[in-house]
């Protein structure tokens, strides 16, 4: 099998993968927010109060994790959660240090770039989307 078959076959079952993959790290996020689990170590397990900026990052999360990992609505959730990775960096992040190395801002870059690409890639052939079209 030449090189560009391979790609050809294996590209897009890569990139269903990478959006299982980041999808459940996202949810991760997201549960530890919303319901202390998995628990930090020396960290409390109680959620953010209803209603604030974390609460709302928790339910993006935890939700967008989810629909992330069937591959339903991918384009448009993926959207939606690249640019909460941009607004979480420059809000938690940069106010900090402009290094993100320095400011723990490494992850929200990397997912909003992540995420970026999925909009446009969409879901890849092993999703929900790809069975309903």
């Amino acid at each position: 099998m030449n090189a560009n078959a391979l790609a050809s076959t294996w590209a897009p079952r890569l990139l269903s993968v990478l959006r299982v993959v980041a999808g459940l790290l996202f949810l991760e996020h997201g549960t530890q927010k919303l319901f202390g689990f998995p628990v930090r170590m020396g960290g409390a397990a109680t959620g953010p109060a209803l209603f604030t900026l974390l609460w709302f990052a928790a339910i993006l999360e935890t939700v967008g994790g989810a629909l992330l990992v069937l591959g339903l609505f991918t384009r448009p959730v993926a959207f939606l959660l690249s640019g909460q990775m941009a607004f979480a960096y420059f809000i938690a992040h940069q106010p900090k240090s402009p290094f993100p190395a320095l400011n723990g801002g490494d992850a929200a870059i990397l997912f909003c770039f992540l995420f970026l690409y999925l909009a446009a890639a969409g879901a890849g052939p092993w999703s929900l989307d790809a069975r309903r079209r």
